[in-house]
């Protein structure tokens, strides 16, 4: 038989960073790893490059395989998981095994355990301990939210292991109130990566990189755009060795994609299309009400999750059943039976109806054929109308987003389309 051959690391030229999830939930499929995702994009923030992630159930042979191999080819790794008192939380103890290095108790952690688990006054159960015990010589990373904290710990030259709980809340409150300072501090940051993304609505991903080819190939800062249902992503990122330096590359950059796209461009970041709606609306003191069929309260439930929202939207009807489009919103029966449910007429007779009704100044209103069924010929599935009524706006429109869309798809895209537009309307309304 022949010999497989050894494969050799060259340790000398360990670089980056490597991310470990730890848990069997996640190989089983029964929950998502999102951390695996903000960590990335964390790491890239910081300059710090990384080229591997790996997922590892609660398998101690296993896990202390994958650090040995992370130890020979990175200068760092990030755990998530296994931090807590139960018998799979086995990360900490794995790491310190791993290194040959005895576990310490620490009395802070005791001290933080007692006064969060409520249970000052009486004996901690020894799985509650259990996360009191960390690796001799590793800084503690403090948990704020939850009972098991991270530890940040160099075992072997040129190797710093990081490691977080797997609740995604507490991992990310760990990282920014402690752990991004730890790696800039220790000089593990290589350079500074900056990203601003720009959002837009009414126009296609191949559209929009048509008007931008020079910009795709710049090289710092980077332009790529990225296309989600009912929206396209523009992101700049630069790299420099401070942020007024890649603020500097970008600004221009992000200038020259405003000027191009115009009012397609509707945001920054994390800004979202109902938040321009709330903020508009707000500045000119209008109010807002919607009635909606298809999208069953979609357009509503965004809006209602901006604090403060009350104050322009004062609510809706969600108009389902034909007969609450006629008894609640005012909509004749003739012209139901008439034009049929899907159609600009019934959607403009719905949004006369809840502007009157809920006496604001704009109303929104929609329905359509969300599928798989109930399409024909005439008015397939994807066939969506659309009103806006406003101070000196009536709008009616329809969109067909295709009968090749899942339910899902057609709802958010009507629900995305109907913000566009009435966001659109108040601008030019004024």
């Amino acid at each position: 038989m022949k010999k497989s051959k050894k494969i050799s690391i060259n340790k000398k030229n360990k670089f980056g960073a490597e991310i470990l999830c730890i848990g069997s939930e996640i190989l089983l499929g029964n929950i998502v790893n999102t951390n695996s995702q903000w960590i990335a994009e964390q790491l890239a923030i910081l300059g710090i490059p990384h080229f591997r992630q790996t997922v590892i159930g609660d398998n101690p042979a296993r896990l202390k395989e994958a650090i040995i191999e992370a130890s020979n080819r990175s200068e760092i790794l990030i755990t998530t998981g296994g931090l807590g008192p139960t018998p799979d939380d086995i990360t900490t103890k794995v790491i310190a095994d791993t290194f040959e290095t005895p576990l310490e108790q620490k009395n802070d952690i005791l001290i933080d355990l007692k006064n969060k688990l409520k249970n000052k006054h009486s004996k901690l159960s020894e799985s509650q301990k259990k996360q009191s015990f960390i690796p001799k010589g590793a800084k503690i990373i403090n948990n704020y939210s939850g009972t098991a904290p991270g530890i940040f710990w160099t075992p072997k030259k040129n190797f710093t292991i990081l490691t977080f709980p797997g609740v995604p809340s507490e991992l990310k409150d760990m990282w920014v109130k402690e752990a991004s300072d730890l790696l800039i501090n220790n000089n593990l940051s290589k350079e500074i990566i900056s990203s601003r993304v720009l959002h837009f609505a009414g126009i296609s991903e191949s559209s929009l990189a048509d008007k931008i080819p020079h910009l795709l190939k710049a090289k710092n800062p980077t332009v790529a755009t990225y296309a989600s249902t009912g929206e396209v992503k523009v992101r700049i990122t630069a790299k420099g060795d401070n942020l007024k330096e890649t603020n500097r590359y970008i600004k221009p950059i992000e200038k020259e994609l405003t000027q191009i796209a115009g009012l397609k461009c509707f945001g920054v970041d994390n800004e979202t299309l109902e938040e321009l709606v709330f903020k508009l609306l707000l500045k000119r003191k209008e109010t807002l009400a919607v009635a909606e069929s298809c999208t069953g309260g979609g357009i509503g439930s965004k809006l209602t999750k901006i604090p403060g929202s009350s104050k322009i939207f004062h609510g809706g009807v969600i108009a389902y059943n034909d007969s609450i489009k006629q008894r609640i919103l005012g909509v004749p029966k003739e012209i139901i039976n008439t034009y049929g449910a899907v159609s600009k007429q019934v959607v403009e007779s719905m949004a006369k109806g809840v502007q009157k009704k809920f006496k604001v100044n704009w109303a929104l209103s929609v329905s359509g054929i969300a599928g798989p069924t109930g399409g024909s010929k005439l008015k397939p599935v994807g066939l969506v109308n659309f009103c806006i009524k406003g101070p000196k706006t009536l709008l009616t429109w329809e969109e067909r987003f295709g009968s090749n869309k899942t339910r899902e798809d057609i709802q958010k895209l009507s629900v995305l389309n109907a913000l566009d537009r009435l966001r659109l309307s108040i601008i030019k309304d004024e």
